[in-house]
């Protein structure tokens, strides 16, 4: 499992990290391309926290749910051309990415040519598995999650400064909301939901 879960989640979180920069790209800032990072070159993303050493732990530990993060792509929200609405539109860029890779996913699964069971079933399930996982867990509004930039833009500038400022507590209240097993609670029923959607048995 190790062998099939750790290979999808580093590209699922590579592509949610390119979209990312791509649509900052074309709303005006170059940040993310001169740094490099609109490339599908594992180097480029890799975080040993969030990309190897998290995801591997919850494998190893049979979690339910698997997350991390690769290493963020810088974006510079005061070049973009409408910062307060584009900084949605970037938001959300990570999340639609996931959820596109795991309906192509599942349109390759629903085509017959992968035996039930086989190496390439196994990797399609997977595949499509943490990408909606992934895409659930970005939308939580918790910082610094895709999900807080979006209610961020949308919050009156006071609120949205006092808001923003529980991301230097982001890691700690994952941890704890991990350990109340709220994450269980709240993503794993949207995740089957989407994946009932996409015709896909979990």
């Amino acid at each position: 499992m190790i062998l099939i879960s750790l290979p999808i989640f580093l590209i699922a979180v590579i592509i949610h990290e390119c979209a990312h920069g791509w649509v900052a790209f074309k709303l005006g800032d170059p940040t993310a391309k001169y740094a490099g990072r609109l490339t599908l070159n594992p180097l480029a993303h890799i975080d040993p926290m969030g990309t190897i050493f998290l995801p591997l732990l919850l494998i190893v530990m049979r979690a339910p749910i698997i997350f991390g993060w690769a290493k963020p792509v810088p974006i510079n929200f005061s070049l973009l051309r409408n910062p307060k609405r584009d900084m949605v539109w970037v938001s959300v860029a990570g999340i639609t990415a996931n959820i596109m890779l795991a309906i192509f996913l599942s349109f390759l699964l629903r085509t017959g040519l992968f035996p039930v069971g086989s190496y390439g079933w196994l990797f399609l399930s997977y595949g499509i598995l943490i990408n909606l996982v992934l895409a659930v867990f970005n939308a939580l509004p918790i910082p610094p999650l895709d999900g807080s930039r979006i209610v961020t833009a949308l919050l009156p500038p006071d609120l949205a400064y006092s808001y923003m400022q529980l991301e230097r507590y982001g890691f700690l209240i994952l941890i704890a909301v991990l350990w109340l097993g709220l994450l269980d609670r709240v993503i794993w029923p949207i995740v089957i939901t989407l994946a009932a959607i996409l015709g896909v048995g979990i």
